[in-house]
C-alpha cells in the first residue's frame, strides 16, 4: 500500500511592484504652459504697473523714478478724494439696494406657481451690458427725458429736475440704474439658496405656528447665510470697479462730482497721459478691493464658526 505524503503548499511571495513615479515627476511640467500664461497676462502687468506708479511716465519717453510723489499727489488732490468718497458711496449703495431688492423678489416669488415668470422681468436687464444700462437710464434721467415727461404729464413735482447735474444725487441715481440691472441676478442667486433649504424643518416650523416675517427671520434667513455671503462679496468687488455706467451717463461730471476711482484712473492714464498717476490709482484700487474682500470673508467665516 502506497502512502502519499502531502506536502505543505508552497507560498509564493508576491512581487512588490514599485510605484511608477514618472507621472508624479511629469505632472508639474503639464502646468507650466498655464503658469506661463498667468504670469504673462497677470503677474507681469501687475509688476509693471507697480513700477510705473513710482515714476513719471507719459507712455512715450522712458519712465523717470519719482518715488512716492504720485501717491502723495493722489491723497492731496481733492478731486481724487471726492472719487474715493463716491466709490465708498457705490459700495454702500450696491450692498444695500440690489441685495435687499433681490432678496425680496426671491422670497416673494419662491414657491409661487408663476414664480419663474414673475422673476423674468427682473432678470432680463442683467442680459444687457453696463453701457446699454447707461444709455437707457441717461435717456430716462436727462432734464427732458422720460422721467421728467412722465412727472410733467401727471402734474407731479420734479419734471424739470436735473437728476444727473449735481452730486451726490447723480451718484445715487446711477446706483438706482445699476440696481435695476443687478437685482434680478441677485434674486436668482437667492432662489438657488432657498432651493437648498430642506423642506422638513420649514414644515415643522409652520406646524408650530411660524409664518410670515417670523418664518423668514428665524428659519429662512439663517439658512441663506452662505449664498448671502457670495452675493454681498460680489457686490462689494463690483462696486469698487464701477466704470462703464458712470462713463456713459456723466463721464464723471459735472466736473468731477460723480467720478469713481476707476474713472479717475482712466482719465489720468488715457486722457491726461499721466501713466504714473493712473498706475498709482490702479494699484491703490486693487489693494482696496483685495483688502475689502479678505476682511469681509474673514469676518463672515469667523462669525460662521462662532455660530457653528
Amino acid at each position: 500500500m502506497t502512502s502519499t505524503i502531502e506536502r505543505p503548499p508552497v507560498k509564493v511571495r508576491a512581487r512588490t511592484q514599485r510605484p511608477d513615479r514618472t507621472g508624479a515627476r511629469m505632472a508639474p511640467l503639464f502646468g507650466l504652459p498655464a503658469a506661463g500664461v498667468v504670469a504673462l497676462l497677470l503677474y507681469l502687468p501687475f509688476l509693471w504697473t507697480t513700477y510705473v506708479s513710482f515714476t513719471q511716465y507719459d507712455g512715450l519717453a522712458s519712465p523717470v523714478w519719482t518715488g512716492l510723489a504720485n501717491y502723495k499727489a493722489m491723497f492731496s488732490d481733492p478731486d481724487l478724494t471726492g472719487a474715493l468718497v463716491n466709490t465708498l458711496l457705490w459700495v454702500v449703495g450696491m450692498v444695500t439696494l440690489p441685495v435687499v431688492l433681490g432678496l425680496l423678489i426671491a422670497v416673494l416669488t419662491y414657491g409661487h406657481k408663476w414664480g419663474t415668470w414673475l422673476r423674468l422681468p427682473f432678470l432680463l436687464p442683467y442680459a444687457i451690458s453696463g453701457v446699454a444700462v447707461g444709455v437707457i437710464w441717461g435717456f430716462v434721467l436727462q432734464p427732458d427725458g422720460a422721467l421728467g415727461q412722465a412727472l410733467g404729464f401727471f402734474g407731479l413735482p420734479g419734471a424739470h429736475t436735473g437728476w444727473l447735474q449735481a452730486g451726490p444725487g447723480n451718484t445715487l441715481m446711477m446706483i438706482v440704474a445699476v440696481t435695476w440691472q443687478a437685482a434680478g441676478v441677485n434674486a436668482l442667486l437667492f432662489v438657488v439658496g432657498l432651493q437648498s433649504i430642506p423642506g422638513e424643518p420649514l414644515e415643522a416650523a409652520r406646524l408650530d405656528g411660524a409664518e410670515g416675517f417670523s418664518l423668514f427671520r428665524h428659519h429662512l434667513w439663517p439658512q441663506l447665510r452662505p449664498i448671502t455671503t457670495v452675493v454681498i462679496g460680489l457686490s462689494i468687488v463690483g462696486s469698487l470697479k464701477t466704470f462703464d455706467v458712470v462713463w456713459v451717463m456723466t463721464q464723471g461730471g459735472p466736473g468731477t462730482s460723480s467720478e469713481t476711482l476707476a474713472l479717475s484712473m482712466y482719465k489720468e492714464t488715457f486722457v491726461l497721459n499721466d501713466y504714473g498717476q493712473g498706475a498709482a490709482i490702479a494699484l491703490f484700487l486693487s489693494l482696496v478691493t483685495f483688502a475689502a474682500s479678505i476682511l469681509y470673508l474673514r469676518y463672515q467665516l469667523g462669525d460662521a464658526r462662532e455660530q457653528g
